[in-house]
């Protein structure tokens, strides 16, 4: 019973720190407005979640240690975050565009061909997106290795890239289903159920200790 007991106070201060994450993603968005605020309030997010999951010893964040946390992340991330975000933002815009280019024009078999070559394509991208969030926060590297060892991980990780699109999935089944959790926890779910897939699976060096049971 008392191991029950502990275990529904880890889960409720579990969602609690993810809430607050959500809260002070949208505070902090706001206060670069917008433009130079919301790539830095993603690495900010995966920050937090990479911090909280190496402090074995002690998960019971208080609200104002996580917002203290995203908050500190937040202001060192307000340029590297930018550099790493935006050429992310215009690459992914530019598959997406060709991508619907691709569906809503007749080009015979052949373009079955390719809209079907860009869904894997825009699927592979956004796990490396993914990936590369949690590659940059836990290594001081730059720009173009943590790029390249993103892509490596995508490739040579595949349990945790398979980890990590079904999380995505149910994160995105669950909001659909229940649009309400969108608005409770927005961003920061499908943040932290990233870096839990890639804390659990992609064996990052920095990140290796893979205890997620209360103490």
């Amino acid at each position: 019973m008392k191991r029950f007991a502990v275990g529904y106070e880890f889960i409720c201060r579990m969602i609690m720190m993810v809430v607050v994450v959500h809260i002070a993603f949208i505070a902090h968005m706001l206060m670069g407005l917008v433009v130079a605020g919301f790539f830095p309030s993603i690495a900010a997010a995966y920050a937090t979640y990479r911090t909280w999951l190496l402090d074995v010893d002690d998960r019971s964040w208080t609200m104002k240690q996580t917002w203290s946390v995203f908050h500190q992340a937040w202001k060192a991330e307000l340029k590297p975050a930018n550099a790493l975000g935006y050429p992310q933002f215009v690459v992914w815009l530019v598959l997406i565009w060709e991508y619907w280019l691709m569906n809503w024009n007749d080009l015979g078999p052949v373009g079955y061909g390719v809209s079907g070559a860009l869904l894997v394509l825009n699927v592979v991208y956004g796990l490396f997106v993914m990936m590369s969030w949690a590659v940059h926060v836990n290594f001081d590297e730059r720009l173009w290795w943590q790029v390249r060892t993103s892509f490596q991980m995508v490739v040579a990780r595949p349990l945790c890239s398979l980890m990590l699109a079904l999380l995505l999935l149910l994160v995105v089944w669950a909001y659909y289903t229940w649009p309400g959790l969108m608005v409770a926890f927005g961003v920061a779910a499908p943040a932290f159920a990233a870096m839990g897939a890639i804390y659990s699976f992609g064996r990052l060096p920095g990140m290796d200790v893979h205890v997620l049971e209360p103490r």
